[in-house]
């Protein structure tokens, strides 16, 4: 795995793979009630860790992004995982229709992609992964951590450490 830690929090993935294998090294330390927003444009990687995160829980059914149906549930691995697309929504009295209140912070993990417009409607624990392409290379992204919470926190310590060990970047930033 060619995935590097930049700094505290920060990483290059350099390819499709790279980014599989982050949500996979990440599906090692969730927990149930674990929420995770994953911010960035469209085709920078979100349903690609999503991918990686099944697979890392032991679920190998395909993952595709719920765009049209809302939510796709994982749930063949050690913990389910609830997969939410809010990118179509646009309003936020329109989250009570996707069963997001039914899981959210509940069982399992639950994985929002375009959830930061609702953040103040969701919940105030939860980590930020933001996925920003480079403008210079078509295949490499930078993944950010955001922690807003003691789980999502310690999440995030654990995530950065797990990255620096593998990456031999332990200790920078």
């Amino acid at each position: 795995m060619a995935l590097q830690r930049i700094d505290a929090c920060r990483f290059a993935s350099s390819s499709v793979d790279d980014t599989i294998a982050f949500g996979e090294l990440v599906a090692s330390l969730v927990e149930d009630g674990d929420v995770l927003v994953l911010t960035g444009g469209l085709g920078v990687g979100k349903t690609q860790f999503t991918k990686g995160l099944a697979r890392g829980l032991g679920d190998e059914r395909p993952v595709t992004s719920p765009t049209f149906s809302l939510m796709a549930v994982h749930d063949g691995g050690r913990i389910p995982l609830f997969h939410f697309d809010l990118y179509r929504l646009e309003h936020a009295y329109e989250l009570e229709d996707t069963g997001i209140y039914d899981v959210l912070g509940y069982e399992g993990v639950c994985v929002l992609e375009w959830g930061e417009q609702f953040q103040d409607e969701l919940t105030d624990a939860h980590l930020s992964i933001t996925l920003t392409r480079d403008p210079d290379d078509a295949d490499r992204r930078t993944i950010a951590l955001e922690a807003f919470g003691a789980r999502a926190d310690a999440l995030a310590v654990g995530i950065d450490a797990a990255v620096g060990r593998i990456s031999g970047a332990e200790g920078m930033g």
